[in-house]
């Protein structure tokens, strides 16, 4: 009973990875409270993730200075996908889409390490001497640079979003709306 989990898990993850795929590409209206959301939720993950690989780094040497590293590649890829995501601007609404090559990048990154850490981590497992630390051989440091470039290149996105939705909305109010915010700041 105790396998059926993971083996179900293991089983749905492709069909996981191809909606994500699905859902990354899809066309979406910019919605101001969606995107300040997920740009402050993904402020506090970062902040959380850079906390922990700096703790982790106690038994996984070089952990922190992988996720450092795999932050600021995601920051970058980040700025990239604003650079080719395409923006509609309509009368009264924004919609976007997001760039069908780098969210399949990014998905493909993502599944390439979760099959290269499990095979890694069993295979340290079972293979590694019983003076030194599995968990120190399994390339868990890699699997958590991975996971900074994900929550780096997010976080540069949404809150690259935001601030076109915002630049939207200021561009389409009337003169006269415009004019009296101007004066009550």
């Amino acid at each position: 009973m105790l396998i059926i989990v993971p083996a179900i898990i293991v089983l749905l993850l492709p069909f996981s990875i191809v909606q994500r795929y699905r859902a990354g590409t899809a066309r979406r209206p910019g919605r101001g409270w969606v995107a300040a959301f997920n740009t402050w939720s993904l402020a506090g993950s970062t902040a959380i993730f850079m906390i922990f690989s700096a703790i982790s780094s106690t038994w996984l040497p070089g952990a922190f200075t992988y996720s450092v590293a795999g932050l600021a590649v995601g920051c970058a890829l980040g700025f990239a996908g604003l650079a080719l995501t395409f923006w509609e601007a309509g009368a009264s609404t924004l919609h976007y889409t997001p760039n069908r090559w780098l969210v399949l990048a990014l998905s493909a990154a993502i599944a390439t390490k979760i099959g290269f850490g499990l095979w890694r981590a069993w295979h340290a497992w079972t293979t590694t001497p019983d003076v030194q630390s599995w968990l120190a051989h399994s390339g868990l440091a890699g699997s958590m640079a991975v996971g900074a470039v994900v929550v780096g290149y997010y976080f540069i996105y949404w809150a690259g979003v935001w601030k076109r939705i915002r630049q939207h909305r200021i561009a389409i109010q009337p003169t006269s709306t415009r004019e009296r915010r101007v004066r009550s700041l």
